[in-house]
């Protein structure tokens, strides 16, 4: 697999548009860390990392609108892929849908979001746009 990112972004984003309840991606520390970051921001209910034998998996629990049944999750974009990688510096950091939505990037203080970028006044390459 050339990209596992991409790959965890569209299990996420093929498992809303199926109504699914419950996705499980291969864990790795990266996708923890966005997951940990989508949890914490409310795009998911919760989220468990599964011990297996051959390889460990999260199991993520999605999150949709109690009345409408409308997913948490609009959009997820991939930015930063392995042709073309995105780095952004403080200044440039990127704003999603006004400050709506957040940018999930890796920086030298681990994988944060845009905000805490900003407020750490540090720079990283973007990951993914979520909204």
């Amino acid at each position: 697999m050339t990209d596992p990112i991409a790959d965890y972004l569209t299990r996420i984003r093929n498992a809303y548009r199926a109504g699914k309840k419950i996705v499980e991606v291969p864990a790795s520390k990266m996708k923890l860390a966005i997951t940990e970051i989508l949890c914490e921001k409310g795009y998911i209910l919760s989220y468990k990392v599964v011990e297996g034998t051959p390889a460990n998996t999260i199991k993520i629990a999605l999150k949709y609108h109690p009345e409408t049944k409308l997913p948490a999750i609009k959009g997820i974009d991939r930015i930063s892929k392995p042709g073309l990688r995105k780095y952004v510096d403080v200044k440039d950091m990127p704003r999603v849908l006004n400050g709506l939505g957040i940018a999930v990037l890796t920086t030298s203080k681990g994988v944060i979001t845009d905000k805490e970028a900003r407020e750490l006044n540090v720079g990283g390459e973007v990951i993914c746009y979520v909204y």
